[in-house]
């Protein structure tokens, strides 16, 4: 395979993926049990498929165990593709090549916080609010403008790639082919050494280089870790 192709790492490819299967069936499926319980403003007259609330809170809690890994790579490995400190610079240069590379890192950032959002909400909700016709309930309110927010997010992160890297940039994150180095079996004792590096840093060190990256993941692993907890005290 030649080097001049976009490469993207493998454990990346993976969770990107597994965070996007899970999404994206849970956000169609989110539509449904909205078509099913809802549709005051817009419908496809979907079969009533009473069901498909259950469904789609599966595929809402595969995305919660999924996607911490996701975010936390996103923002320690991956943070070259998110929002940069000069990102508001750049992006009062219009038409030029940086403006888009800029507002592509936006949306991807944008992105991962209307997934945190789409989780938290959700984990909000009461499953039996939409059967007995309770739609008035704020933290419903919220699950569909998430998911909204969700769906222009993914279709703004799928158009921008395709701006900035084009065809071959899309098909990178589809390729099977990994390079010596970025082996899953390698990932072991990388994963090792890492978490060797975490446990010798102390909280007061790690605060000390607090930076962009640290309080965007802060916040989307906070909003993860209240989606776990909080039900339990509703």
């Amino acid at each position: 395979m030649k080097e001049s192709r976009p490469y993207q790492p493998f454990l990346l490819r993976v969770l990107h993926g597994l965070t996007g299967i899970c999404s994206i069936a849970a956000l169609l499926t989110a539509y449904w049990t909205y078509d099913t319980y809802d549709s005051r403003w817009f419908t496809l007259s979907l079969p009533k498929f009473p069901e498909i609330e259950g469904i789609h809170g599966t595929f809402g809690l595969y995305t919660l165990i999924v996607f911490p890994f996701f975010a936390i790579y996103a923002f320690r490995r991956g943070s070259r593709r998110l929002i940069q400190s000069d990102s508001l610079q750049k992006l009062a240069r219009p038409g030029k090549p940086i403006f888009w590379y800029s507002l592509h890192r936006f949306a991807n950032t944008i992105a991962l916080f209307a997934l945190a959002f789409a989780i938290y909400s959700g984990r909000m909700m009461d499953s039996e609010w939409l059967p007995k016709g309770e739609l008035h309930h704020p933290w419903y309110y919220a699950h569909l403008i998430s998911w909204v927010i969700l769906t222009l997010c993914i279709l703004f992160h799928l158009l921008l790639s395709a701006k900035v890297g084009g065809k071959p940039l899309l098909l990178s994150m589809l390729h099977r082919y990994s390079r010596d180095r970025d082996r899953p079996r390698l990932w072991p004792g990388k994963i090792a050494e890492w978490w060797s590096k975490f446990r010798a840093e102390s909280a007061i060190v790690w605060l000390r280089s607090l930076d962009l990256y640290k309080i965007l993941e802060m916040l989307i692993l906070t909003a993860i870790l209240a989606a776990w907890i909080v039900p339990l005290f509703k």
